[in-house]
């Protein structure tokens, strides 16, 4: 096993490799043990596995740490990681805790945590590497920073003080949105709320999004009426709607106030049709232009790095109005027909009027089945009037068609059955 010390914030990530080079997963946290006169012992590691599912990997299986990669001896049980009396996560607990040093010059924060393994093979924590307050007023400023050893500091226990989760929320600024989630969610519950309250807007509407049902609630109720309007807004339209559907009609309408009036105006509308339906499951923000417009100026829409690529996949020719609900729909522009002709050739020119909409009464089934039948990622959605009204993707539908536990870690994933092992009623160590 490699000697090189490790920093955990930098280990969070690496991907974890069997003696043959095989993926099996990425860490997400180290587990440690606390000792009354020693430094923490490193008991093993939380890697997620291909199914998102969050898996404790012993210390003791593991026979390198290497710049960017773990390698193991090639078993991993699969049962789900749930945390026991006695450990402490190093990323989700102890990054961002405040101490004080014992020389008696202050208070600092950990920001990270250095591992060594030591004579006799075992891991420990090594060093802490700690900001001390800034000394400028100046909003841009940061502390100085130091590194001490275990036995050189104490936690800071001033009661009712809540520990920093600045630092965890940086760590977590690389992953995307489904990890994130699944990251949230394996947090003690007083951690997951304080990190929830340290992320950015945008960045918690779209780990939401990518949440259970009850999860998206549970977090919603606790983050106030206000603060959950704002990730309501940054939520797209469709998954606001489906959010807001499962709260009581009084608490819709009251946070719908709260929100910006343009996309409480969308939730709206998308709350008007049944859950089961192409208007329940569609967006109502699928790129509209008029037949005047060029590939040029589409494909510049679809560059748009926030777009969905789903959405991205084609662009929707209607007569003005050109919001939803727009004027009539002329047809279809797909994203490939669109880079076989130049810049400057109309959309009009190039409409393909083949392909039939979906009306918003429609059922999902039917949806599901058309994106099938004809290999689609979206398809349109109109009104009576032949209005178009919003966009269905194969990704809604498969929302809509699994199994509503899919997101759930306790449920059933596929693992290559040759390198893992299977749980067993023994003790995971």
């Amino acid at each position: 096993m490699s000697t090189q010390r490790v920093f955990v914030a930098r280990l969070a990530g690496c991907t974890v490799f069997d003696p043959a080079g095989d993926r099996l997963g990425k860490v997400r946290d180290v587990v440690v043990i606390f000792r009354k006169d020693d430094p923490p012992r490193v008991i093993g590691l939380v890697v997620e596995i291909p199914g998102r599912r969050h898996v404790f990997l012993s210390i003791g299986r593991v026979t390198s740490i290497a710049t960017g990669q773990v390698i193991t001896t090639g078993l991993i049980n699969v049962r789900r990681f749930q945390q026991r009396g006695g450990e402490v996560r190093v990323m989700a607990e102890l990054l961002g805790r405040k101490v004080y040093l014992r020389d008696g010059s202050g208070t600092a924060v950990i920001e990270d945590v250095a591992i060594d393994r030591n004579r006799i093979g075992d891991w420990d924590v090594s060093q802490l590497f700690l900001r001390r307050p800034k000394t400028s007023a100046s909003p841009f400023a940061k502390g100085p920073t130091t590194f001490a050893s275990w036995n050189e500091v104490r936690e800071d226990s001033t009661p009712g003080e809540a520990q920093s989760a600045e630092q965890l929320v940086a760590t977590y600024s690389e992953l995307k949105p489904a990890d994130l989630a699944n990251t949230l969610l394996d947090l003690p519950e007083d951690r997951l709320f304080e990190v929830a309250e340290e992320l950015p807007d945008n960045r918690l509407a779209d780990a939401l999004e990518e949440m259970p049902e009850d999860e998206q609630m549970h977090i919603l109720e606790r983050l106030g009426d206000e603060r959950a309007a704002d990730i309501l807004d940054h939520m797209e339209p469709d998954d606001a709607a489906d959010l807001l559907g499962q709260l009581p009609e009084g608490r819709i309408a009251q946070l719908l106030g709260l929100m910006e009036p343009d996309e409480a105006e969308d939730v709206r509308a998308l709350l008007e049709y049944g859950p089961d339906t192409a208007g329940g499951l569609m967006t109502n923000e699928p790129i509209v232009l008029s037949a005047e417009n060029t590939v040029a100026e589409a494909l510049a829409l679809i560059r748009r790095h926030e777009l969905h690529p789903a959405l991205a996949a084609a662009v929707y020719i209607t007569l003005p109005p050109f919001e939803t609900p727009t004027g009539r729909l002329l047809g279809v522009v797909h994203f490939q027909r669109m880079l076989r002709y130049p810049p400057h050739e109309r959309l009009g020119a190039i409409i393909d009027d083949t392909l039939e909409p979906v009306p918003a009464t429609a059922p999902a089934a039917e949806v599901a089945r058309l994106l099938a039948t004809y290999n689609l990622v979206s398809l349109p959605v109109i009104d009576q009037a032949h209005r178009l009204v919003g966009a269905v993707s194969v990704d809604d539908v498969l929302d809509y068609l699994l199994p509503d536990d899919w997101r759930s870690h306790d449920a059933d994933q596929p693992h290559p059955a040759p390198r893992i092992a299977p749980p067993t009623r023994m003790g995971r160590r």
